[in-house]
């Protein structure tokens, strides 16, 4: 079964930087793409960024020119480098994996990990 586990967030002050990780364990198969997720309190979550296993990688136009979403080779790990973060880049950050190989196929999540900006 895979399992999916973010770490790296914290508490920072407005400008300052984190940098969060994503494992996917539970399976040999590489995922076909991997993607950063967040979710304000009283917002809908929405994607941050996401990069493929051929490493083409897009960004929420909120987070272009500030983030990096960068992954291991053929390893089912991932990180999202946050710098010049903003009060509203607050809540929590929620990686998953998608696999289109049977088995694991299909998309898993992991539990996310909190970011709180401070100004």
């Amino acid at each position: 079964q895979v399992q999916v586990v973010e770490s790296g967030g914290g508490l920072v002050q407005a400008g300052g930087s984190l940098r969060l990780s994503c494992s996917a364990t539970g399976t040999l198969i590489g995922a076909k793409s991997m993607a950063w997720y967040r979710q304000a309190p009283g917002k809908q979550r929405e994607l941050v960024a996401s990069i493929t296993n051929d490493d083409d990688a897009n960004y929420a136009d909120f987070v272009k020119g500030r983030f990096t979403v960068s992954r291991l080779r053929f390893k089912n790990t991932l990180y999202l480098q946050m710098n010049s973060l903003q009060p509203e880049d607050t809540g929590t950050y929620s990686c998953n994996a998608q696999f289109i190989v049977r088995p694991p196929r299909g998309t898993y999540w992991g539990q996310g990990t909190q970011v709180t900006v401070s100004s």
